[in-house]
């Protein structure tokens, strides 16, 4: 009788995190790990010198969607504040000025909000080291033609020609399916790559620095995946959030974590995780069509450009606050904490 009431309130749950999504489909499997847990994500504000003027700061905000729901958001702010999104990939975040003379002490923003997030694992059976059809995937959006087109164009440090087209064409070279071709610029990535961060120069998303200097973190990784990709005419997009450690419930987290996804008709957007492949060989397989339950993703794209706009250059990604005093960009602390429901 218990494990049966188990069994009801197990899948009464999965129904909840279904309808709050609005995006699982026949596809997804109730069987899909989902780990729940609260997020806290703190920025300090400095205190400002006497001579500026005013201080602007935007803050990410994560967003629900087929994998993850965000419920609970509370934002604690002593300053008042507004939240926008980027007009080109949609990303949210909270929106602050500061006149110099109220920020004559240091004071903290707190982002506080739940999350339930769903392993995106897509079916992939058939293909070669695939896995297998019978393990599950999520929803299989369609796209459209504008959103495909933005993920097949270059970004600043993602250059599509020159190197990384010739290198894309060498490692797909007599391949025409497009899975096929997706499969053998995985597969040269992690082969070419060493997950390094000693030194300098690793960490820019520089796609040509990545395949000069063969190393770097998750964000040089998947930028010479979506570089190649994109050079092959295969819609690949970048995204950015926050890992959680599978063997923790709760504590500090160091750093982001970034992905990719790549496009391909029927199955719409694919999951890929390079470097996490490159960190653990024997999920090389599953990290070819899957991103795990311990994540939360936080926003997409590159050469982002805010609104209202910031005055320096597009963000090269966006995962920590950005920040401008009187124009000039001022570099701000913040700490990220976690603890599973």
């Amino acid at each position: 009788m218990k494990s049966r009431k188990n069994l009801v309130l197990a899948l009464a749950f999965v129904a909840v995190i279904a309808v709050l999504s609005g995006s699982f489909s026949a596809f997804s499997q109730v069987s899909a790990p989902v780990r729940n847990f609260e997020f806290a994500y703190v920025t300090k504000i400095p205190a400002l010198p006497a001579d500026a003027k005013t201080s602007r700061i935007w803050i990410p905000l994560p967003q629900s969607d087929g994998y993850q729901v965000i419920s609970g958001m509370k934002i604690e702010s002593l300053f008042p504040f507004a939240t926008r999104r980027d007009s080109e990939y949609g990303n949210a975040y909270v929106y602050l000025e500061i006149p110099a003379a109220k920020a004559a002490a240091p004071e903290e923003v707190r982002v506080t909000f739940l999350v339930a997030r769903q392993e995106h694992l897509v079916a992939l059976g058939g293909h070669p080291g695939a896995p297998s059809a019978g393990s599950g995937n999520g929803p299989r959006p369609t796209g459209n033609s504008g959103e495909l087109k933005r993920f097949l164009e270059p970004d600043r440090r993602v250059p599509l020609a020159g190197t990384i087209a010739e290198l894309s064409a060498e490692q797909t070279n007599g391949i025409q399916e497009p899975l096929a071709k997706a499969r053998a610029i995985y597969d040269f990535v992690i082969a070419t790559m060493r997950y390094d961060k000693s030194g300098t120069g690793w960490g820019n998303g520089d796609a040509i620095w990545a395949c000069t200097a063969k190393r770097g973190n998750c964000t040089d990784f998947h930028s010479l995946f979506i570089g190649m990709m994109r050079a092959a005419g295969i819609p690949a997009r970048f995204e950015i959030g926050f890992p959680l450690p599978a063997d923790q419930h709760a504590g500090a987290i160091a750093g982001y974590h970034c992905w990719a996804e790549f496009y391909v008709a029927p199955y719409g957007w694919i999951p890929v995780d390079a470097s996490e492949a490159w960190k653990h060989p024997e999920k090389k397989n599953y990290f070819f069509g899957a991103h795990d339950d311990n994540r939360v993703q936080f926003t997409v794209g590159r050469d982002i450009r805010l609104d209202p706009a910031q005055q320096g250059e597009p963000l090269n990604y966006f995962i920590y606050p950005y920040a401008e005093v009187d124009g000039k960009p001022l570099a701000l602390e913040s700490k990220l904490s976690f603890q599973d429901r």
